[in-house]
């Protein structure tokens, strides 16, 4: 019996438990059950804190995180409208033909109040 002692010490075969694997499946799935109980009771907890939150903003007439990032976004969009650093909005056809027509007609109206000398040369 010495050395089937000696042989389970240094490494050997030792006796496996035949109930290990279902004991340690019972001791997993406990595990799961409390993780699952824990989430479930914090989950309340929070929900809890949220009504209470929220009957002190109505009380207070605050608003929430969500809310006022959205009303400050929204707020910056109506600011940029007229602002000269405003996102480019995208140029409607027709806008650039406009453009050259008045410089034309700029440079005519010009040489219209030239004299007469004047006027002839930018013509030709």
């Amino acid at each position: 019996g010495a050395t089937k002692d000696m042989g389970k010490m240094l490494g050997g075969d030792e006796e496996k438990d035949p109930d290990a694997a279902k004991k340690e499946e019972e001791r997993q799935e406990a595990l799961r059950q409390e993780e699952e109980e824990r989430k479930a009771k914090y989950a309340k907890m929070e929900a809890e804190r949220e009504v209470m939150r929220q009957g002190i903003r109505d009380k207070c007439g605050r608003k929430k995180k969500e809310e006022r990032e959205a009303e400050a976004q929204a707020a910056l969009e109506a600011n940029a409208e007229g602002s000269l650093t405003r996102p480019k909005k995208a140029i409607p056809p027709g806008c650039g033909e406009e453009e050259e027509e008045e410089e034309e007609s700029i440079l005519d109206t010009v040489i219209k109040y030239l004299p007469g000398p004047l006027q002839d040369m930018f013509k030709k």
